[in-house]
Formats: C-alpha cells, structure tokens, sequence
C-alpha cells in the first residue's frame, strides 16, 4: 500500500510520526457514456473558455472566484502556509469513551504506520487506548478539508476514522415517527424470541456484494448475445391492516427452517487410519 498523507499524532508533549493509508477500497462498476447511434465512446474534454483550445493536463491549476469571473490560483504551498503544523498533524484535543458517540457522526477509516523511530511511542499509545477503552477525538486536514477524526486502538493497529461535525448531521426533529407503542407483552417476546432465532457472531466475511454479481452476470449475458430476463416482481399484497403477532410467527418459523437448511448433515462413519487407529467421524456438507 501507498501511504496517502504522512505528518504526526499529537497529544499535549506528546508526538508520533506516522504513515496514513486508506482502509477501505470500492467495490463497483464503472459504466462509460456511449453514443447511442454508433456505441462509440463519449470523451470529456477541458476546454478553454477564453482561447477555445482543448488544455492538456499539465497545464491545469486550481482557483478560488473571489469575484465574479476573477480567480486566484492556489497551489498545494499556498494550503500548507494556511497552517502547515496543522496540515501535518492529527491534533488530538481528548479522549472520550466510543460508546458516547452516536455512529451516525463517524465516516470513512484510514489505518496509521509509525515512521521510522515511532515505534515505541506508537505502541504504547495503542495499547493505552485499549486499556482505558477511550478514544482520541482529533482534528485533521486531509484533501484540503479539515475534519473531526477519532484515533482508535484496533487489535495490533491504530486507526483513525473521520467524522462529521455536528452542523454537517441533518436534524431529525421533522421527521413522522411513531410515539411509544401499545405492544403485548406476547408480541414483545415473540420479538425477542426472532432476534435471538436470528443472532449470531458478527464475521463481515460471510457478507457479499450481491447486486454487483448480478450485474457482472447482466454484463456477461449482453456480451454474449443473450437478453437478460428480469426476475418476476413480487406482487404486493391487500393493504389491510398488518397482523404483527402472525407476521412475527411466521418469520420465526421461516428462520427456524433457513437455519435447518444451513445445517451441515454429520455422516455417522469409522475411517480407519493408515496407523490402524479409528479416526473421527466424517462431515459431510449439504450443496447449495
């Protein structure tokens, strides 16, 4: 990996020189703009307005309109002497427990690699954060924007996830949601009894991106000369009043069958090992 900003964690005396990487990728298809009439590629082109000439990279800037039509460049140089202490450092202002935060305020997670001579330094504040099960609430430039960032111990790593700043959070207050409900205690427990049905221990690698295979196999199907065929929609049913207790019972048996099916069949068998000795029984798995 490639380290996309380097600078340090700072903390009163406190400084770490560090590495920041991106910890996420995307996962998605990239569709080009066709003419319609030939298939041929739709390309984009910076154009000058003033000259009318095509303009190649390298002659591109960036500007700020400070008025009408009147731009000033700025340069990478020209953010840095905005504040370069700050543009270089993730400055911690405190810690506070993750459990306070509401999620909605956290958006996109970066890793952090300690720089030469950091290592030490870069250890015990990663193992501090887990002890005290704290973590450090930051501001941090990155893109030519500041952000709210936690610093965070993960297992072996310290992260850091930007956030949002509290203007940036829509007000919910307008929304039409319901008051407190007049649920039995029948329907509360059969509820209950769902979720527990449905739990189990969070591994995100059991979670695929499947609308991103159907269109893989649309694509494949195009390129072949096959005509996808849509899935027969579902029909809606009578908009009548819902019946919670017999929709929960229903889902619950739906669940118990699911996770029967899921259930690999044990075949009941002596192997007899090279050495003579018995070994286990086999397990066998179910196709799917």
């Amino acid at each position: 990996m490639r380290a996309i900003w380097k600078g340090n964690i700072s903390f009163a005396l406190v400084s770490i020189p560090i590495s920041l990487f991106s910890a996420t990728r995307r996962n998605e298809l990239s569709f080009h703009y066709l003419h319609k009439t030939d298939m041929s590629a739709v390309s984009y082109k910076r154009f000058c307005d003033a000259e009318g000439t095509e303009v190649p990279w390298e002659e591109i800037t960036r500007g700020y309109e400070y008025e009408k039509d009147r731009y000033v460049e700025i340069t990478d140089e020209d953010l840095d002497k905005a504040d370069f202490e700050h543009t270089k450092t993730i400055q911690i202002q405190e810690f506070v427990h993750e459990d306070e935060i509401d999620p909605v305020y956290f958006d996109k997670p970066y890793y952090l690699e300690p720089q030469k001579g950091g290592e030490r330094a870069y250890a015990l504040m990663r193992d501090a954060l887990a002890q005290s099960k704290k973590v450090g609430i930051a501001k941090l430039v990155l893109k030519s924007r500041e952000h709210l960032a936690a610093v965070k111990s993960v297992g072996s790593l310290l992260t850091v996830q930007t956030m949002r700043f509290a203007h940036e959070i829509v007000d919910s207050s307008s929304l039409n949601l319901p008051a407190k409900a007049d649920i039995s205690k029948k329907e509360m427990d059969l509820a209950n009894t769902l979720i527990d049905s449905m739990s189990d221990k969070f591994d995100p690698t059991k979670y695929k991106d499947d609308y991103y295979e159907k269109v893989l196999d649309v694509i494949r199907m195009k390129v072949a000369g096959v005509a996808p065929q849509a899935p027969a929609p579902k029909v809606p049913g009578p908009a009548t009043v819902v019946d919670l207790m017999e929709i929960l019972k229903q889902s619950l048996n739906e669940t118990k069958k699911a996770k029967a099916a899921r259930t690999p069949a044990v075949e009941e068998q002596t192997v007899v090992a090279g050495d003579g000795r018995s070994a286990k029984p086999g397990r066998t798995r179910k196709a799917r």
